[in-house]
């Protein structure tokens, strides 16, 4: 389609000898929303890396608006537009809040007064180490150094796991302010089916490192079958 921001065409990669990912496919417009479902350990973490260009590709092609980039280094697809949180945060301990955001910081809509729009609690300690941060406030500050770098699609490996329910839902509250802002796109993958429904257009859901089912969010929200089938329900974070 002429307006994809990123395409999978057939995608096959994993680790050194081992394959995790088996043709995968996908389109992802320009400020659109993915949900990226499944049970633990099929491949949903490794597709992400794989996004990021950390897997090595046995088949297919990865495309960037148009030009592909399967054999592109990821900081270079990070100066693309490409941004990532990983599930381990990746702070600078050592580093101030406000230290941790001006580092990664590339020109664009995105600097430290829309950050600090979007999550006032880190305006409040922007003085504070990265190390004396909560767990919850730690992920506010990895996803905000992402958006500092000004992506075109952000990728979030499962940015609610082990959070209080009352951080889970100031996530929620800024991930819709975001997205409602059309300025950029996302990739989520979150075990919290219900929430990660709620926030994107579209999921897929995939199956031993395939996928098993595409669909509007909004329709498999619905769909219980495939949800207990594919995914298993997870009771949502929030009260």
């Amino acid at each position: 389609m002429a307006d994809a921001l990123l395409t999978l065409d057939k995608v096959t990669a994993g680790y050194g000898d081992a394959v995790v990912l088996h043709g995968i496919s996908l389109t992802l417009p320009e400020n659109g929303s993915l949900a990226l479902l499944g049970r633990n350990g099929v491949g949903k973490s490794t597709l992400l890396l794989t996004i990021m260009g950390y897997t090595q590709m046995r088949g297919g092609r990865v495309a960037w608006r148009g030009e592909d980039v399967s054999r592109v280094a990821p900081h270079k697809r990070a100066t693309r537009g490409i941004g990532w949180v990983a599930q381990e945060r990746e702070i600078f301990p050592s580093l101030t809040v406000e230290e941790n955001l001006t580092v990664a910081a590339r020109a664009g809509t995105w600097d430290l007064p829309a950050i600090y729009k979007l999550f006032p609690r880190l305006d409040e300690r922007r003085r504070n180490m990265g190390n004396q941060l909560s767990g919850g406030e730690q992920q506010m500050l990895a996803i905000a150094r992402a958006l500092m770098t000004n992506p075109a699609l952000l990728l979030l490996d499962e940015p609610f796991e082990g959070l209080a329910p009352v951080i889970v839902d100031e996530l929620i509250h800024a991930m819709k302010l975001l997205l409602s802002d059309r300025r950029v796109a996302i990739i989520l993958v979150e075990q919290h089916t219900d929430i990660a429904l709620e926030l994107t257009a579209d999921a897929i859901v995939l199956e031993r490192g395939t996928v098993a089912h595409a669909a509007p969010s909004a329709t498999l929200a619905k769909d219980t079958a495939t949800l207990e089938r594919l995914v298993g329900l997870r009771v949502a974070a929030t009260p």
